[in-house]
């Protein structure tokens, strides 16, 4: 079968944004953490699906001036064959991977920032890389890897791989908490998932996007119960708390938002239903129309 990229072009406000599909891979649901096994079955059959769910990762590309700026950077060659299609969709959308002059880097996981490297090459070879100093801080630290479960401490040794080369040409700019990045676009602390975990804002002629990294895993289950966590949630409340308030303030405020594993391309509101959440997905229309 041919591999498929996968792209998909939108105005917020003047500002162009492309979603870029780095492909699907499956999310066993018993990784998810809930005190009830069975809602979460009942919740899948409802919706006619069962585990392993087909899961997107998302990246997204945003046109801003003279600036071409990628949020996040896929998974590489790190999680097989499904994935590692970003370079491609990114193609196909007409930009090559050495025209990317920044990466805003939500966290440091594996499926985020493993196609910063290719065989020991930068696939981003002009890009700034930028990411929370807490970020950079926890997954760097050796103290931190030894203190790790066992099966997490590859998640140390990869992000040292991702960030190694780029860190040696001084292309990896770390910021503190809550900055304004570029004109539109700024950064907001969201930790939980991991430490330095970071949502990126754009906003544009009263238009406002929120890029919301691995804010959730699982659309069906976590939107019918935020309180879900997943095992990868480095402080699992601190996670839920951030999903718990990002979902109420999205809903309440209708901004559009950008999760990172949301079925491509990712970009919808949040429309309370008591407390739960439904999904309104980003209308496609070919011709990229502005969002309203």
């Amino acid at each position: 079968m041919q591999s498929q990229a996968g792209y998909h072009r939108f105005m917020v406000g003047q500002v162009e944004v492309t979603a870029l599909s780095d492909g699907t891979i499956g999310l066993d649901t018993q990784l998810l953490r809930t005190g009830n096994r069975h809602a979460v079955e009942a919740t899948l059959k409802a919706a006619h699906l069962k585990s392993p769910l087909d899961t997107s990762v998302n990246a997204y590309l945003v046109r801003l001036a003279s600036r071409l700026i990628l949020v996040d950077a896929g998974t590489g060659t790190l999680f097989g064959p499904s994935l590692n299609k970003l370079p491609a969709s990114l193609r196909a959308a007409g930009v090559e991977p050495e025209q990317i002059t920044d990466v805003l880097i939500t966290h440091v996981h594996t499926d985020h920032t493993g196609g910063l490297m290719n065989d020991g090459r930068r696939v981003y070879p002009n890009a700034t890389l930028h990411v929370d100093q807490r970020e950079i801080g926890y997954w760097l630290d050796a103290a931190n890897e030894q203190a790790a479960p066992a099966a997490k401490r590859t998640f140390f040794q990869q992000a040292r791989a991702s960030l190694a080369a780029y860190a040696a040409s001084g292309q990896v700019r770390a910021f503190d908490g809550a900055q304004q990045l570029f004109p539109g676009l700024r950064s907001m602390p969201a930790p939980g998932h991991t430490p330095g975990h970071t949502f990126y804002a754009l906003e544009d002629q009263g238009v406002k996007l929120v890029f919301w990294g691995d804010v959730m895993h699982a659309a069906e289950v976590q939107l019918s119960d935020p309180s879900v966590t997943i095992v990868y949630d480095v402080d699992p409340s601190a996670a839920r708390a951030q999903r718990l308030r990002a979902f109420a303030d999205a809903a309440q405020a209708g901004y559009w938002v950008a999760p990172a594993h949301m079925a491509f391309p990712g970009v919808g509101r949040l429309r309370a239903d008591g407390r739960s959440y439904r999904w309104q997905p980003l209308p496609y229309v070919n011709d990229a129309p502005a969002m309203k």
